[in-house]
């Protein structure tokens, strides 16, 4: 069942990448070569409406077209697949996989209507073309969400024109012939063929228009745990990262950053660096930092150790001249009196101020802390810049966004700029900032070679960019037992708002995610508000966004709500919506974590939260640990993410989210002194080990919604779902993250 995925770009056959031999005897298929078939193979690709110019808005609607017809039409299409006379199916994917599973599901929805065996699907992953594939951000949870209509159709209109051409060679009826597992058959007469015998003729039918799909019951492959494709490349060591590229005659380098988020090179000393061998080059170069170009100084070496010793001989003189002293202490000291300033406000409906009234019955604030990425794989990109033309291979989550960006900073066309995206080894948003590509373009640049630049993890922990920290100031007001009125301001650093000469007038309109819109139908006053702190610590997206911040804030509101109005935290959120979806949630939450046959003891909490189109809802038990503190005893997730491709990807997607959750809520922060981080490497921001994960228990929920994300929704209702569990056995509110359990 496996696919053929290959680690490489859909560069030229010739591509200085070292293309690993694909399993089961696949081999690696460049996109030249595979546009090269178009005469002899079935080529579809489909349309994204809004890349289309008006006038070709007829060749937009039909949607899946021919090469041949979007040339003529003067469109290009953002996806191809291709079957050749083999019957080999090739899926070009326009997203990156970062671990989310993109090369399983993805090929497991074409797959589905294509009818075909997984094994005959091979994977190319597409340069960063934004004329071509539009948004290729890898991020929000969107690759299935975004795509599975368009695939469905895809396939579904591949197999409709190879069934017609079996049936036209045959001369019978098209609606006599079925196709499956790569085969089209005529029940009447026994005859069969294989898609590779029928691509000549079926390359030459115009495409049906809105070609019929599958009813869901009839899904054989969607909604099936099939094997992830990656992991026997991940495992065997041949999937190929952007650490793993190689070019023939390239150099190595490290960048010595200033040890200040802002700093420029006074003057550096490259005697001693350059005695150490293997040295070649010590350059001056610049980061771009949202449009804030910060300085450095690389050391270009033969291999990235000798460069690393060439970085500890160097001497750089920063000058750091009217920098402010950033550090936690001076962030939150802003943060809390900002609160109490007037919020740029955005969303409210009613009398607030008459509802609350003066005594409201929550009157809270919560903080979360600066959290780093802390991907797997080190930052670092490979990059040949030449006069006329620049190519990057690396682990980015935006090979659309790279591109335009090395454009516009090289001055070079478009369309000599090529971005060639690798697997990557843990992304979660920072990999998404075109930063760390550019300086390596950079150095190359200057010593006019090919470079690859590598961070190490002090260079990734110390000079960001972070999750920003918040802070949320919370009044709610109860009546006969439900929510009359919300408050909410957050303030925090907007991710929006970096570049120079940025000052927020308009609100940032996330301060909502994470909390259901749902019951904000039936919550009769509330406003919302933001409150932009500016400070030179650059900051990201962070997996799930402000969802992961948003969510504990919202989630311990509510159940400090219910706690006040003395019910069920989750009967006291039933009141709060009607929807039957939701209902049916809490119906498999309760029965599947045995919320109502709790004892007496045990400490439960729970969270519901949406996030990216999908539904989460976490139970977590506690209990009193023996050496003091608390012990997470179980976790019970109901995840509701409407179509379920994949399942056992939807379960390691949760997985991974708790305990990053759980890393974020209790073992790591990014703290800051003298306008630096201060944790520098693991010793100091620890990730969660196999003995602090507990127990997980996840549940799907089957039903007949759209798709929604899988990646990140399960992230953002954990560490509610542990605080309220947490004060539900101590009677202890946790209002700031992160916390020790052992000093719970």
């Amino acid at each position: 069942m496996d696919a053929a995925v290959t680690a490489s770009t859909a560069a030229d056959a010739a591509s200085p990448i070292d293309p690993a031999p694909a399993p089961n005897g696949a081999s690696q298929v460049s996109r030249r070569s595979f546009l090269k078939t178009g005469g002899t193979a079935l080529v579809l690709g489909f349309v994204v409406p809004r890349l289309a110019r008006a006038q070709d808005a007829a060749a937009a609607a039909h949607g899946i077209m021919t090469p041949e017809a979007a040339s003529a039409a003067g469109i290009q299409l953002n996806a191809f697949v291709s079957i050749d006379t083999a019957g080999k199916v090739t899926l070009v994917t326009h997203r990156a996989e970062m671990g989310q599973g993109a090369y399983s599901v993805v090929p497991q929805i074409l797959a589905e209507e294509l009818e075909v065996d997984l094994a005959a699907i091979a994977i190319v992953v597409a340069e960063g073309d934004p004329a071509k594939y539009g948004s290729q951000l890898t991020g929000g949870s969107s690759t299935v969400r975004g795509g599975i209509t368009q695939l469905l159709k895809t396939g579904a209109t591949a197999r409709d024109m190879l069934v017609r051409a079996a049936a036209a060679r045959w001369g019978v009826p098209a609606d006599s012939c079925k196709a499956r597992m790569g085969q089209v058959t005529h029940a009447a007469s026994g005859r069969t063929l294989g898609y590779g015998a029928l691509v000549e003729d079926a390359a030459k039918l115009t495409p049906n228009k809105d070609v019929a799909l599958k009813e869901r019951k009839d899904w054989t492959l969607i909604g099936k745990p099939v094997p992830r494709q990656d992991t026997p490349l991940k495992v065997n060591g041949s999937a190929k990262f952007g650490i793993d590229v190689r070019l023939p005659g390239m150099l190595y380098a490290v960048v010595e950053r200033s040890p200040r988020f802002v700093g420029k090179v006074k003057s550096f000393d490259a005697s001693k660096a350059l005695l150490v061998p293997g040295v070649k080059h010590v350059v001056k170069t610049e980061r771009d930092i949202f449009g804030n170009m910060r300085e450095g100084v690389a050391v270009v070496a033969t291999s990235t150790w000798a460069a690393i010793k060439g970085r500890r001989a160097l001497i750089v003189e920063w000058d750091d001249t009217g920098i402010p002293d950033v550090s936690s202490a001076s962030l939150a000291a802003a943060l809390k009196s900002s609160l109490a300033g007037k919020p740029l406000g955005f969303k409210s409906k009613g009398d607030v101020a008459a509802a609350l009234g003066a005594t409201p019955a929550v009157d809270v604030t919560y903080e979360t802390p600066y959290q780093a990425h802390a991907c797997m794989e080190p930052i670092n990109c490979t990059a040949h810049v030449t006069d006329t033309s620049a190519e990057i291979w690396g682990p980015v989550q935006a090979p659309d966004w790279n591109r335009g960006h090395l454009a516009g900073a090289l001055k070079l066309p478009m369309e000599q700029v090529k971005v060639n995206m690798t697997f990557l080894g843990g992304g979660f948003g920072r990999k998404a900032f075109t930063d760390f590509p550019l300086e390596a373009a950079l150095v190359s640049k200057a010593v006019k070679a090919p470079v690859q630049v590598v961070w190490t993890r002090e260079d990734d922990l110390s000079v960001g960019p972070f999750r920003p920290g918040a802070m949320y100031h919370v009044r709610g007001a109860l009546k006969d037992g439900k929510i009359s009125a919300i408050e909410m301001t957050m303030a925090a650093q907007n991710l929006m708002a970096q570049e120079p000469g940025d000052t927020p007038k308009k609100p940032n309109d996330n301060v909502t995610e994470g909390l259901p819109e749902t019951y904000l139908e039936t919550i009769p006053n509330y406003q919302f508000g933001d409150i932009p702190l500016q400070a030179p610590v650059p900051v990201m997206w962070w997996r799930s966004v402000y969802s992961s911040t948003n969510g504990f804030a919202y989630e311990s509101f509510l159940d400090e709500m219910a706690r006040a109005a003395k019910m069920d935290p989750i009967a006291f959120r039933r009141q709060h919506f009607d929807s039957p979806r939701l209902h049916a949630l809490a119906d498999k939450l309760e029965a599947v974590s045995g919320w109502k046959q709790r004892k007496a003891g045990e400490g439960y909490g729970m969270s519901l939260t949406y996030c990216f189109s999908s539904w989460a809802a976490h139970v977590v038990k506690v209990s009193k640990a023996k050496a003091g503190g608390i012990t997470i005893d179980k976790v019970w997730t109901v995840m509701d993410c409407g179509v379920a491709v994949n399942p056992d990807v939807i379960r390691q997607q949760v997985e991974g989210s708790i305990v990053m959750a759980l890393g974020a809520a209790t073992t790591h922060e990014v703290t800051f002194a003298k306008g630096s981080a201060v944790e520098k490497n693991f010793d100091k921001y620890p990730l969660p080990r196999l003995r602090d994960i507990p127990p997980i228990e996840v549940h799907i929920m089957d039903n007949g919604e759209a798709a929604g994300g899988a990646g990140e929704p399960a992230l953002p209702g954990f560490t509610p779902a542990l605080t309220n569990a947490i004060f539900d056995l101590t009677g202890t509110r946790v209002r700031k993250l992160p916390f020790d359990l052992k000093k719970v």
